[in-house]
């Protein structure tokens, strides 16, 4: 096992006209939230440019990989599965437990879906966690379960080779060229 626990994003699916939006947001989330890489549909490989322009300007570390075969990364997985699902068990009461293998230096995988999830994805899950039982965006699911996660320290992050970074203000809009 490394020395440092990696997380991947595993996008499940992706809706041609419907996804480019959302799928983007969920690469572009687990890369400010502190997962390491984001593995996205081959359906979605224009998304890829987006997100990789992004870590180009904003920094990195954050791999963009995509996959014409989402369930072989599944199965080939070797560590720990993360399923967010509105109807898995509430993210307060695993939470503890899953930090606690990551700490451990476990590598978690973490799926989240686009379209209906099939069961299979359910069964492969070390955990099924839902951030809420409700009707929600997979990427509202996706910061929440990693600040949980994370406990807040992914806000502080540092961000290596970045060409520009966001000055925090009161008001208006900043960003300074490095």
């Amino acid at each position: 096992m490394q020395d440092s626990p990696e997380i991947a994003v595993l996008r499940l699916g992706h809706r041609p006209g419907r996804d480019e939006r959302m799928t983007t947001h969920v690469g572009l989330t687990a890369r400010a939230l502190g997962a390491d890489r984001v593995l996205l549909a081959q359906g979605a490989a224009d998304r890829r440019t987006t997100i990789e322009n992004v870590t180009d300007g904003f920094g990195g570390p954050f791999e963009v990989e995509t996959t014409d075969e989402p369930n072989r990364v599944l199965c080939e997985w070797q560590a720990r599965i993360v399923h967010l699902t509105m109807y898995g068990l509430p993210v307060q009461e695993v939470e503890t437990e899953i930090r606690s293998q990551f700490e451990d230096g476990m590598d978690l995988l973490v799926v989240v879906g686009a379209e209906k999830v099939q069961w299979d994805v359910y069964e492969a899950a070390d955990w099924n966690v839902a951030v809420t039982n409700q009707p929600h965006s997979e990427v509202a699911s996706l910061a929440v379960f990693l600040d949980r996660l994370f406990e807040g320290d992914e806000l502080d992050r540092e961000w290596e080779d970045a060409d520009r970074v966001v000055v925090p203000q009161a008001e208006g809009k900043r960003i300074e060229e490095q």
